[in-house]
């Protein structure tokens, strides 16, 4: 199995939308000469044939054959890769049926499994589990170093709804390993998370990946906020890895006015060479303030989104760095059920920009890179990241851009871990904040009867010290004890996240989701700027202190 699959092998979906852009080019792939292929294929069944005929032990060839196969790959890019027939047929029972189990995507790098991103809603992300933890053992078990597959990693990981699964975690920060009891639970499938109106203009839509349905999905969430007089939009599409190149496209196309560029391909064979530009009937928000959040989990389709609406200054994009995932995916099927995945091309944005991070073919380093911005600083302090003046390109108006490594924000918004301590960590990994708040909500259902939604609990529901009493009484009994020093230190976010968890036992994601933005610093910013991208949309002009 190939470590760069495994960056695409979520342990419950996303298979064929994970961070690469899938795009439908027909035709077959350029090769060396007939006599020079010839050849080489003759050596490859040379050396099986010598092996099997002489080696000490009995040798298993169809493995042989996958080994050579992931071995000829692992050289080109980090992007380009095997999957086995074993590995297809997963693929294919995911893309088939409903899916239960922990809810996370992970990579396997130097034999450790790390988190690239939890699923949105899912039972991981509902703890706490983060982009760039590496989980070291299952029920008890080193998972680290013992040359664990995929397929391993599939088998301990999914499981039934309501079953549990104990999981270390070992986090960048953290001196000890971080333990969870995670429930399984069904994995949600819907590309667009939620939305709502922030206040009387401005809408809230959180888009999760790019997949079959996100148009449709993402349209009607759209139209029922302008149907409530939306004029501004926030698109949160942090933590989105990507997905289809026409579900990009169209979503771009939604903003942008006739005859734009939202952006183009360029490779070795001439049907990887495409142009994907706007079309006059698709005019969905082109007018109003637009802002769009990413991050460095913000990978492909995003990308080519948050980059098309950068370069024709369309709207103003807050966050940090993007993941840098330029590269387009052609997936090839096999006679014997497995598959090879080709980079096949390149995309640009309007301007010209590669925003495909650097690589060196098959170098571990890529795969670790975005822990490096943690470890370097880069996502607390913008002046760490360097970007080549020969890769500087300019917006439609004039401002200042780079590609060779993500999207650059316009306005970069620092990690918060002020509030990290062990004791937030602990009450959340052992799910004792959920727990609490269940009990809460089946305690005191006459609260739900005061407010008229989620939104007015999120606005008006308060945490009293008598609440937060009971929630340190209650964690102590099971075994999380009370830390002055941590809670004085993580007190916002402690009572935040009790608080969107009740709102979530009432109201689902209306009474979570305007919860837990109130003290999230980009969307904050959003809100601040929308003025700012308003001015941008009609005149072109923007400056960081606007």
């Amino acid at each position: 199995m190939t470590r760069n699959f495994a960056f695409t092998f979520s342990a419950v979906l996303l298979i064929t939308i994970g961070v690469l852009v899938g795009l439908n080019i027909k035709g077959s792939l350029p090769s060396d000469s007939a006599a020079r292929r010839e050849a080489n294929l003759n050596k490859i069944q040379e050396v099986i044939r010598l092996v099997s005929a002489n080696y000490f032990e009995v040798v298993n060839t169809e493995k042989m054959v996958d080994d050579a196969i992931e071995g000829m790959l692992r050289g080109l890019d980090p992007h380009t890769f095997y999957i086995t027939a074993e590995d297809m047929r997963a693929v294919n029972e995911q893309m088939q049926g409903s899916f239960q189990g922990i809810g996370i995507e992970f990579n396997i790098v130097e034999d450790t499994i790390y988190v690239v991103s939890p699923i949105t809603g899912g039972p991981s992300d509902r703890l706490g589990i983060q982009a760039g933890d590496r989980i070291v053992k299952i029920e008890g078990q080193n998972v680290a170093g013992i040359g664990i597959t995929n397929n391993d990693v599939m088998k301990k990981l999914r499981g039934a709804k309501g079953s549990r699964v104990r999981v270390s975690i070992r986090r960048t920060g953290f001196k000890d390993l971080i333990d969870y009891e995670i429930v399984r639970d069904d994995i949600p499938f819907l590309s667009v998370d939620y939305s709502f109106m922030v206040d009387k203009e401005t809408g809230y839509i959180r888009v999760a990946r790019f997949a079959e349905t996100t148009i449709r999905e993402f349209t009607d969430h759209l139209n029922r906020l302008k149907a409530q007089g939306m004029q501004n939009l926030i698109l949160d599409l942090r933590n989105n890895p990507g997905g289809y190149l026409d579900r990009a496209k169209t979503m771009a196309d939604m903003f942008l006015g006739d005859n734009k560029l939202i952006v183009y391909t360029q490779g070795r064979i001439p049907s990887s060479n495409q142009r994907y530009e706007t079309s006059p009937i698709i005019k969905d928000f082109e007018q109003g303030g637009l802002v769009i959040l990413i991050n460095q989990g913000s990978a492909s389709a995003s990308e080519i989104v948050s980059g098309a609406v950068q370069d024709w200054d369309r709207g103003l994009i807050i966050g940090s760095r993007s993941f840098g995932k330029g590269l387009v995916q052609q997936q090839y099927p096999l006679a014997d059920g497995s598959a090879i995945r080709v980079v096949i091309s390149r995309y640009y944005t309007p301007s010209g920009r590669c925003i495909q991070k650097p690589y060196d073919k098959d170098s571990k380093n890529y795969d670790l890179e975005i822990i490096d911005r943690y470890e370097s600083g880069e996502l607390f302090d913008a002046s760490k990241i360097k970007f080549p003046d020969s890769l500087k390109y300019t917006t439609n108006a004039g401002r200042t851009v780079y590609g060779g490594g993500g999207i650059m924000p316009d306005i970069f918004i620092p990690a918060d871990t002020t509030g990290n301590s062990r004791y937030l960590t602990d009450l959340i990994a052992k799910g004792l904040i959920r727990t609490f708040a269940l009990r809460y909500a089946e305690k005191h259902p006459e609260v739900k009867s005061r407010y008229r939604d989620g939104f007015e609990f999120s606005q008006k529901f308060q945490v009293t010290k008598e609440l937060i009493d009971e929630l340190v009484a209650f964690a102590a009994e099971k075994g999380v004890p009370y830390v002055a020093a941590d809670y004085k230190n993580s007190e916002k976010y402690i009572h935040n996240n009790l608080k969107a968890l009740i709102g979530r036992a009432y109201y689902n994601d209306d009474g979570f989701y305007p919860v837990t933005l109130s003290i999230d610093n980009a969307f904050q910013k959003a809100l601040e700027m929308m003025p700012a991208a308003r001015r941008l949309e009609r005149t072109g002009k923007f400056k960081v202190k606007d």
